[in-house]
């Protein structure tokens, strides 16, 4: 950002009534900001506003994760107080202790799995034929009867005669 919008900023703030209020920073350096509701020159009510300046200032170095998430929780407004830094270091060491215990998880559940195979007869090959979908499942071929059980109807199979045959005789 150049001086000169830092210079704008700074006077809109002046004729807006816009007070930041440094809330907290995060383990990267991330600065957190509360700006509370206020009424402007002209009169009208501007809403509270939870704001964050990222040390990487340009959008480009942004990566997720460079927020922790209870200050992305504060900031969208799904928290009402702010996270303190041992919360933050609390909830971190709680994520690797869940990536390490789901890692030994995998790997418990890869050698089960493995002793498991060498007990296991082969499956049995069957053959199906058909589809279930289809009207003549489990039956050798298609009648050419229609049939009809109570409620269920299923026509006869139809095979249209050759048109020649037809007008020849």
């Amino acid at each position: 950002m150049g001086w000169s919008q830092a210079l704008v900023r700074a006077v809109w703030r002046a004729l807006s009534k816009e007070v930041k209020e440094l809330v907290g920073t995060d383990q990267y350096g991330n600065k957190y900001y509360y700006i509370p509701a206020y009424k402007n020159w002209r009169g009208q009510i501007i809403r509270e506003k939870r704001i964050v300046e990222a040390v990487n200032k340009s959008e480009v170095d942004y990566e997720v994760g460079n927020i922790p998430t209870e200050w992305e929780a504060w900031i969208r407004k799904t928290r009402k107080t702010p996270p303190t830094m041992e919360e933050i270091l609390k909830n971190e060491k709680y994520r690797e202790d869940i990536k390490i215990k789901s890692k030994e998880f995998y790997e418990k559940e890869k050698l089960l799995s493995k002793e498991s195979n060498e007990l296991l007869a082969p499956p049995v090959e069957t053959q199906i034929k058909g589809h279930a979908s289809a009207p003549y499942f489990g039956k050798d071929e298609p009648s050419e009867d229609p049939t009809s059980t109570g409620k269920t109807f299923q026509p006869g199979s139809w095979m249209p005669q050759d048109s020649k045959k037809k007008h020849n005789q």
